[in-house]
Formats: structure tokens, C-alpha cells, sequence
């Protein structure tokens, strides 16, 4: 009598861990950036960019990935031009960021965050957890079950407490 049911909550709960852990990003550097490939570690998306009073959490960023990448974390980087404050091109962000603050983590090419033709990622942490962008720098964590486990606003600093508490209950 119950089978039915929990037959198909089991293949609903499936297809949606399925859906979203499928997406992909064109990476700076070339190529492709699949989540994927990240399933089994927490990952911290934030949409950044170069122009932005909170650039300076480029460095915080860089510093949670050097003290966490070996355990699991994946830091990745979504530049966007949302907010206007993002260099002209993928190379110019790139260069930025290298020089800048000598950045390693993954990052993407310049990408849509907001509204109709946000990336599918925005546009579907938008439809589940009612969350989207309001300036650079909001930070997402993906546990590792590709479940969201917390977003925080621009003003929360990479290295703040109630990030790396949850980072460090979802390292491997």
C-alpha cells in the first residue's frame, strides 16, 4: 500500500539531487567547471568582482581555500557584471586576480547572476531557497550532498564563524 508513494518520494528526491549537481561553468582559464566533479566536499560559490569595495575578500577567500583545500573545500569564484563593477573581459579579471591577490581557486568566466538570464545555478538557488545576489561577494555554501547549507550577504567576511563552523562539520 505505501510502496507507490515512497517509490516515487524516492525518485523525486533523486532527480533533485541530480539536477543540481549537473551544472556547469565555463572556467577562466578555459574550459569547463562541473559541480559535479566536487560531490563528496563542501563548496563555497561567491559572485565577486573586481571593482567592489568588498574586493579586498579576495584575499579571505584565497586564505579559507589555502587552510581547507586539502581537507575538501572548493572555493569558486563567479565574477559578474550584475552589479557593474567587473572588468571589461575574462583575461583583465584573471590577470586581476593574480596579481592582486594571487588566486588559485576555480573561478569562471564573467557570469550573469541575476534575473532572467542568470546562470541555471542563480536562477535555481533563487527558486529553492528564495536567495539571490544583492551585490558582490554573497556567498553560498553547497554541502556535500549538494544541498545548500547556509548564504551569507556581501558583508560577511569569508573567514567568518558561522562559515567556517559549517565548513569544517562538512569536510571529508
Amino acid at each position: 500500500m505505501f510502496r507507490k508513494p515512497l517509490v516515487s518520494l524516492v525518485f523525486v528526491l533523486l532527480s533533485a539531487v541530480a539536477a543540481h549537481a549537473d551544472w556547469v561553468f565555463d572556467s577562466i582559464d578555459g574550459g569547463q567547471i562541473k559541480l559535479s566533479d566536487y560531490q563528496g566536499h563542501p563548496v563555497l560559490v561567491v559572485n565577486t568582482a573586481s571593482r567592489c569595495g568588498f574586493t579586498y575578500q579576495y584575499e579571505g577567500l584565497q586564505a579559507l581555500y589555502d587552510k581547507y583545500r586539502g581537507q575538501g573545500l572548493v572555493v569558486l569564484g563567479v565574477p559578474s557584471q550584475d552589479f557593474r563593477q567587473e572588468l571589461a573581459s575574462e583575461e583583465e579579471v584573471a590577470e586581476f586576480c593574480e596579481v592582486n591577490f594571487n588566486i588559485d581557486f576555480p573561478m569562471t568566466t564573467i557570469t550573469s547572476v541575476l534575473g532572467p538570464s542568470a546562470h541555471p545555478f542563480y536562477q535555481w538557488l533563487e527558486k529553492t531557497e528564495g536567495f539571490k545576489p544583492r551585490w558582490n561577494f554573497n556567498k553560498v555554501l553547497i554541502g556535500p550532498d549538494g544541498d545548500v547549507l547556509g548564504t551569507w550577504g556581501s558583508t560577511t567576511r569569508p573567514a567568518a564563524q558561522q562559515i567556517t563552523r559549517l565548513i569544517e562539520k562538512n569536510l571529508g
